[in-house]
């Protein structure tokens, strides 16, 4: 993945899903009368302004926002004639759905990439069963077992992986997470996490690791080798299958490669069969420190292969048209949302762990991963990001859109504003909240693709 479609890609999210928001605000603000002074993608001087229809449109060098600046008394000075146009001077009505078309805007937009990514890629679901169970991990130590049908998560019904492992990493930190299964001879049985406070669970919310499950079984055969890896300098190629390490027979995927792991930086004399044909070659593992620090193990850069039939059974894939490509993204859009929501509040309550917090460095990455992969899982990131800035803009802290709606719902309800006095303490308040938001954020980034 190359640095330059890292940042084209995490470029045209924040141009796109800002743009989108700060327009909604914009065209709101013009239907109700209101006279908009400035149109900005990004924060600070701007580097570009063209005046157009009366507003300056700018492009400002930091891509953590951006704004519409209207006529505002509060702000500065309004001239007589332009006084009627103020915003401050608008019914809070009017105030209200300036600032809720931002949020709701982006929730719109998610729902329409939602559409368009399933209208034209269609739909591709994973059933939630477990094909592979990793070892050392939190799924291991629950007794979770190749075969498993995850059936539900703390009572919550599931219908597909993806919406089993978000239940249960965003239940981690919130005491024992019980998921009930039916195993490969068809019995319920309840698989119970206990991993609240461990460094395993700090480690899967800061995405250096994962729960252990994986919907794919593996088989012992090559199913990808890393470009100028270890596996590539030792001529091990896709297709080749690993039969015996330092003259030990290894059966099965997981007996090479523990032993792969347990002798970073020492050859081993590998035996494979590459059409038919055995050969042999050495293996020099690559000695790589995990994310606690605290041990070291080798790494062969090579990934197993899938097992086709069990991936038949598990993947399923159909098309949609558009009517229910659009009935699709509202789900999906309303379930994130919700989901959202959940996680702030398991935040506030302190059943989830802070480390879950991204900011636009891993935003960037995870955009530069799934441009990679192709355009149907960038839009859908897309579509994710702008639900996400939606519901946080729609949150009740000052300084967000959620904090002025709550500032003019008052005011319409009591008749009159809050006193300057509290939307200053507001606004303080506001602001240290988001500073820190944001330093957190930039800690767990660096952290997260640096530590």
């Amino acid at each position: 993945m190359s640095l330059l479609q890292t940042i084209l890609a995490f470029l045209f999210a924040i141009l796109l899903l800002v743009s989108v928001h700060e327009l909604g605000h914009l065209l709101v603000a013009r239907w109700c009368g209101i006279k908009v002074l400035r149109f900005s993608v990004g924060f600070g001087s701007p580097f570009y302004t063209k005046k157009w229809r009366n507003i300056e449109w700018c492009l400002a060098p930091i891509p953590l926002g951006g704004y519409v600046k209207m006529a505002d008394t509060r702000e500065s000075e309004v001239a007589p004639e332009d006084l009627p146009y103020a915003f401050d001077k608008q019914h809070p009505l009017k105030r209200i759905a300036v600032v809720v078309a931002g949020p709701l805007t982006n929730l719109i937009l998610a729902v329409v990439l939602y559409a368009l990514a399933f209208d034209m890629g269609g739909v591709t679901e994973i059933r939630p069963y477990v094909g592979t169970v990793h070892s050392p991990s939190i799924a291991a130590s629950a007794g979770f077992q190749a075969g498993d049908q995850i059936i539900s998560v703390n009572g919550k019904p599931v219908q597909n992986m993806a919406d089993a492992q978000t239940e249960m990493v965003l239940n981690l930190e919130a005491g024992s997470v019980r998921v009930y299964v039916k195993n490969a001879q068809g019995q319920a049985v309840e698989r119970i996490i206990d991993a609240a406070g461990t460094p395993e669970a700090e480690l899967v919310a800061k995405r250096q690791a994962s729960l252990g499950i994986s919907a794919y079984q593996l088989i012992n055969q090559i199913g990808m080798v890393q470009p100028h890896s270890a596996a590539a300098k030792a001529g091990l190629k896709v297709g080749d299958q690993i039969i015996a390490v330092n003259g030990i027979a290894t059966p099965k995927w997981e007996d090479w490669s523990k032993v792969v792991r347990e002798n970073a930086g020492r050859n081993l004399k590998i035996a494979y069969v590459r059409q038919n044909h055995t050969f042999q070659t050495t293996l020099l593992p690559e000695s790589v420190e995990l994310p606690n620090r605290g041990q070291i193990i080798g790494r062969a850069g090579v990934a197993a292969a899938i097992d086709k039939a069990w991936e038949d059974k598990v993947r399923h894939h159909y098309d949609v048209g558009m009517v229910e490509s659009l009935k699709l993204g509202w789900e999906r859009t309303v379930k994130y949302s919700t989901m959202t929501l959940q996680f702030f509040g398991k935040l506030v309550l302190g059943q989830a762990s802070l480390s879950h917090i991204s900011g636009p460095l891993t935003i960037a990455d995870v955009a530069g991963q799934t441009v990679q992969i192709g355009w149907q899982p960038y839009m859908e990131f897309l579509a994710l990001v702008s639900i996400s800035l939606g519901v946080m803009n729609l949150l009740p802290i000052p300084v967000l859109d959620g904090g002025h709606l709550v500032y003019y719902t008052v005011e319409f309800l009591c008749g009159r504003p809050l006193s300057k006095r509290i939307q200053e303490l507001g606004l303080r308040f506001g602001l240290a909240i988001m500073l820190m938001m944001m330093m957190l954020a930039f800690f767990n980034d660096i952290t997260r693709l640096f530590g």
